[in-house]
C-alpha cells in the first residue's frame, strides 16, 4: 500500500535470494508475483501446491525428507556458520531497526501515499488512475519488462 516499507527482515533476506538489483526492482515495482515468477526469480525454492491439501502434503513430505537427509546436520551447520558470519558483518537487529525507521516515516512523515492507499484498501475504493510504472502501454517506444522490471 502506498510506499509502505514493511518490517519483515526483507532487507536482509530478499537481496540474498535474488540479488540486490532484482530485489530493488521487485520492491520498487510493487507488483504482485505469481509462485511461478517467484520460483523463476529465485525468491522461493519450490511450489507448495495449488490448494490446502496439496500444500500440507508438500510441507510434510519436504520436512520428512529434510529431517531424514544424511546432509541435515551439515546443512544446519552451514546455515549457522553463514548466519554467524552475517551477524559479524551487520547484526540482524540493525535490519529491523532500519525497516522500522522507514515505517515510522510512512506513518508520520510528509508523504501521504500510504494513508491514501490504506483508506482506499479499507473502503475498497478503486484508484483514480494507474501509475505509469504499471501502465506500460502509455509509455511510447518502451517495451514492457518482466514482472520484476528486469528484462
Amino acid at each position: 500500500m502506498g510506499n509502505l516499507h514493511g518490517s519483515e527482515y526483507w532487507t536482509y533476506v530478499l537481496p540474498k535470494r535474488v540479488g540486490p538489483v532484482r530485489a530493488d526492482a521487485i520492491v520498487n515495482g510493487r507488483l504482485p508475483l505469481s509462485s511461478h515468477e517467484a520460483l523463476r526469480l529465485g525468491l522461493i525454492d519450490a511450489h507448495a501446491g495449488a490448494n490446502l491439501a496439496e500444500f500440507r502434503a508438500f510441507v510434510e513430505s519436504y520436512a520428512e525428507d529434510l529431517a531424514g537427509s544424511e546432509d541435515a546436520e551439515v546443512l544446519l551447520s552451514d546455515k549457522r556458520r553463514l548466519r554467524e558470519n552475517d551477524e559479524r558483518l551487520r547484526p540482524l537487529d540493525s535490519y529491523r531497526e532500519e525497516e522500522l525507521a522507514h515505517m515510522k516515516m510512512n506513518f508520520y512523515g510528509f508523504d501521504p501515499s500510504y494513508h491514501i492507499a490504506r483508506y482506499r484498501f479499507v473502503h475498497r475504493t478503486p484508484h483514480a488512475w494507474t501509475p505509469l510504472h504499471l501502465a506500460w502501454h502509455r509509455r511510447a517506444a518502451r517495451r514492457a519488462p518482466d514482472v520484476c522490471g528486469i528484462a
